[in-house]
């Protein structure tokens, strides 16, 4: 699994024009679903996303995660961070989930966050065409992999 996480002062989704999901302070994270994924890379990234320090202390050091903030999440399916743009000028998704599983894990993931880490989460529509409005706070922008690529 691969997810963009981006710490945000507020960001919302709209699909056809309505607002789906809308948080104040948190993070948005786009998540991508790859084909050899499992429960491993989902614990994983969801541990991951949920922990990470990128929010400023009283010293003003990112030693605070978005659960030590009470901030809130923004989940957004992105299949295109499968995109591999290695070979010629179209990229190929070829190592993306398909979207059954995809939506399986993109919803055990939400789901994760809400349950074991008590993270308010909204979310977009899955496959949908959306438009995501954020503030991006720092800038703040982490790219994470469960399989440990980058």
């Amino acid at each position: 699994m691969r997810a963009i996480v981006q710490r945000v002062s507020r960001a919302e989704v709209r699909v056809e024009g309505k607002v789906k999901g809308k948080i104040g302070k948190g993070i948005l994270v786009l998540l991508g679903v790859g084909d050899d994924d499992n429960d491993k890379d989902l614990e994983y990234l969801a541990a991951k996303v949920a922990n990470l320090r990128i929010f400023e202390d009283s010293e003003n050091k990112m030693n605070l995660s978005v659960l030590d903030v009470k901030g809130q999440a923004l989940v957004i399916s992105q299949f295109t961070l499968y995109g591999d743009c290695r070979k010629g000028n179209r990229p190929s998704y070829s190592k993306a989930a398909r979207p059954k599983i995809a939506l399986d894990y993109y919803e055990k993931f939400m789901n994760l966050l809400r349950d074991k880490y008590n993270l308010h989460v909204e979310s977009g529509v899955f496959q949908a065409h959306m438009d995501v409005d954020f503030v991006n706070d720092g800038p703040v922008t982490l790219l994470l992999d469960s399989k440990k690529t980058f």
